[in-house]
Parts: C-alpha cells; structure tokens; sequence
C-alpha cells in the first residue's frame, strides 16, 4: 500500500470521528530503560576499542549518546524527547541491518538475527514509544 493511499485512509478516519488506537501504557520502569542500555554499552565499547573496531565504535558511541540524550530528557518530561527516541531507534536499526548484512553464515548469522530480534529493534521499538509518549505529554 503506497504512503498517499494509507494517508487518505488516515485522513479519512480521522474525519469521520474516528480516533487513533489505543496504546497499551508503557510501566513507569520502561523510561530507566535508555540509561540501563547505555550503561550495558559501555563494556561492548571497550571490546570494540581493543580489537580494532573502529566504526562500529562511532556507532555504538552515537548510540550511547543517544541513549543518555533521551534519558536526560525523559527525566525533565521534555516533550523534546522524541527527537532522541527517533535518533536512537534510527541507529539501532541501521546496527542491526548492518549487523545482519555483513555477519557470515552460520553461527555468526544466528546470533546477528537473535541480537536484533530479542536487544535492538525491541529497544528501538521502546525507545519510540517513550519518545511519543513524551511529546504527547
């Protein structure tokens, strides 16, 4: 479905009364979630700075900043919020694209799959949802 027919559609809802869905509400601990993954971070960080791995240290590093820039924000109930939350989910997609599409076959593959299955995109996923929840506040 192309974003102008999926538009009208929204458009057209919305004009008739129709609300948005309901979102479950998020638990009070989900917003100490930014600031726990950007403490996890920090040994990951120094396992790339010894072998040698410099860009994905940028990117996790960008990532780290990410992170602490939302959580900063989120404990002030800034609306602004969401322009980390969009930054951090951005950057943990693109890890976990760039993750899967350069890892080998077998094993190293799996465990790309797992890690953004089960860490990364649920991550992103929560870091929108609070970034939305914040700027709605």
């Amino acid at each position: 479905m192309s974003t102008a027919v999926l538009g009208a559609a929204v458009r057209g809802a919305t004009a008739r009364g129709a609300t948005a869905p309901a979102t479950a509400p998020l638990p009070a601990w989900a917003e100490r979630v930014p600031a726990f993954a950007a403490l996890a971070l920090l040994p990951w960080l120094a396992v790339l700075a010894v072998g040698h791995e410099t860009p994905w240290v940028v990117l996790d590093l960008l990532e780290l900043a990410s992170l602490l820039s939302l959580d900063g924000l989120l404990r002030r109930r800034s609306p602004a919020a969401v322009l980390p939350a969009g930054a951090v989910a951005l950057l943990l997609t693109g890890d976990a694209l760039a993750d899967i599409g350069t890892a080998g076959t077998g094993l190293p593959l799996l465990a790309a799959v797992v890690m953004a299955g089960c860490i990364e995109l649920p991550l992103a996923a929560l870091c929108l949802a609070l970034g939305r929840r914040a700027a709605r506040a």
